[in-house]
């Protein structure tokens, strides 16, 4: 894993996302290493060096503290194209300190993560007015999960992470996507009321969206699945049978297809 220092000349973008004004992205590139990740493609880099970097802008909370004097108040995404809570934020805490900057102007925050690190900065994130944590979590067997997002925190230990936000009054979510396709319609009201048990209160779902080379990229650990991988209807039933599980336990569902 190489490691660099940078520094940025811009903190926020504009987000063309549904329900954000600004994506934060304190590092560019990630240690989760997820086999799925569409970043690749957005950003352009070779999806053989993804998961091999990480740039650390080093002066990321700086420039952001000068750019929210300016901004009109908005809803800002942590992050879009990077975990803000991968490994190299437990040494260099830039979320951490973008997270105190925001919170002098108390913009609203939305926070999108892999990672138990999250819960570290639930002291500065309470004390937010407007504030979400949603959590990634595409499967709950965490052997399927060590062969598509080798470096990110066990399943366990997000529904754990998961629980505590909650319990602090902070509302959390879950992105249920990209849906493996290992996934059985038959196991998913098991998986979605533990979703529910640990604190979720809205699901988002989304399908495996097959950019250049992510097909190739997932196939290589799960080869039997390669028949269901570009099955729509597969998709088009598991979505149907979430969203009615979801209506019957009053749990909004959210399909991102």
């Amino acid at each position: 894993m190489e490691i660099k220092e940078i520094e940025c000349k811009t903190a926020l973008s504009k987000s063309n996302l549904p329900g954000l004004d600004y994506s934060l992205n304190p590092y560019r590139g990630c240690q989760h290493g997820c086999a799925y990740c569409y970043v690749p493609n957005v950003l352009r880099i070779p999806r053989k060096e993804w998961g091999c970097f990480v740039d650390v802008k080093t002066n990321i909370p700086v420039i952001l503290s000068k750019e929210l004097k300016k901004k009109k108040p908005g809803v800002i995404s942590i992050s879009t194209v990077t975990d803000p809570y991968q490994p190299a934020e437990k040494k260099y805490e830039l979320t951490r300190f973008c997270l105190e900057q925001l919170l002098r102007y108390d913009f609203p925050i939305h926070i999108q993560t892999k990672s138990k690190l999250v819960i570290r900065d639930l002291d500065i994130i309470s004390k937010f007015s407007d504030k979400e944590i949603m959590f990634s979590i595409a499967t709950l067997d965490d052997n399927e999960r060590k062969a598509l997002e080798p470096y990110s925190s066990s399943i366990d230990d997000r529904l754990i992470a998961m629980k505590k936000c909650t319990d602090e009054g902070i509302k959390t979510t879950v992105f249920f996507g990209p849906v493996y396709p290992t996934i059985k319609i038959e196991d998913l009201e098991k998986i979605i009321d533990t979703f529910i048990k640990n604190g979720a209160k809205e699901i988002m779902i989304d399908k495996l969206n097959l950019k250049p080379g992510i097909f190739e990229n997932v196939i290589r650990f799960l080869p039997a699945y390669s028949n269901l991988i570009n099955d729509s209807n597969n998709y088009k039933n598991i979505l149907e049978k979430i969203e009615f599980i979801c209506n019957k336990k009053n749990v909004k569902a959210i399909s991102a297809f």
